[in-house]
């Protein structure tokens, strides 16, 4: 890196509500002339959603459009291979603007190393260029802030879980910690249900969708529709209370 090349800032945005985005965050984005942000086809974008009354027209905005979501592809195609190569076309049109000497913000959702899409352009890009992380709340405790559960009491450990691993992992990991958060529910949703129940840990399990966002939904854990749940839901089975 040199001194003329720009600087990247990984900018975390919060959960949704626009309030939780940090003063720090704010400034940098303001200051940035390059703002890039990840998005579906035909879509807004929640963290450009987040964002987009702080920017200027003089600010360039690049939006990097992921090439699949969750749609099945063709063989021999294949979605690892896809967004591997989305996110080394991304990280070298970021590394030109960063190379012509401006900044470039990008923003994420939640926090960026937690599940976050801009992890995949740190891992590229932060070896050759100067690069700044700037943290953000992430879904997770926006979830258990409005869900109004305190998530863990004095000694007890926390597990984070992804809905996509196999019941057996996900009953063995359940099984072994005092609380837990389970992200990435959509068409897991029913096995991860089913798991709870096995471990007798569903009447503790609280369910939410796009927590802290205008559309925020808190269900009862036996009402979910589980062909419904979307893509920002998540469970928390909080540890047990402590009577301090």
């Amino acid at each position: 890196m040199t001194k003329n090349t720009g600087r990247l800032y990984g900018i975390g945005v919060g959960p949704g509500d626009p309030e939780l985005l940090t003063l720090k965050a704010l400034r940098l984005l303001k200051a940035s002339p390059v703002v890039a942000y990840f998005v579906a086809k035909g879509k807004k974008g929640n963290a450009f959603s987040i964002i987009e009354p702080h920017l200027s027209d003089a600010q360039t905005r690049l939006a990097l459009v992921y090439p699949v979501t969750t749609e099945a592809l063709e063989p021999p195609l294949s979605y690892e291979a896809v967004i591997a190569d989305f996110y080394d076309s991304v990280s070298a049109l970021i590394g030109e603007h960063l190379k012509a000497g401006k900044d470039v913000a990008v923003v994420c959702e939640g926090d960026p190393f937690f599940y976050g899409s801009y992890m995949y352009l740190h891992d590229r890009l932060a070896g050759t260029f100067a690069v700044e992380v700037i943290p953000g709340v992430c879904s997770m405790l926006g979830g258990t802030a409005v869900l109004g559960t305190p998530l863990v009491y004095r000694n007890q450990s926390l597990t984070v879980l992804s809905g996509v691993m196999p019941a057996d992992e996900l009953k063995r990991k359940l099984a072994d910690t005092d609380a837990a958060v389970v992200m990435k529910l959509g068409r897991h949703f029913e096995k991860v249900r089913r798991v709870l129940d096995e471990l007798g840990l569903a009447e503790r399990a609280l369910y939410v969708e796009r927590a802290t966002m205008p559309n925020q939904r808190i269900v009862p854990l036996a009402e979910v529709d589980p062909m419904a749940s979307p893509y920002f839901s998540l469970l928390v089975v909080p540890g047990k209370k402590w009577q301090g």
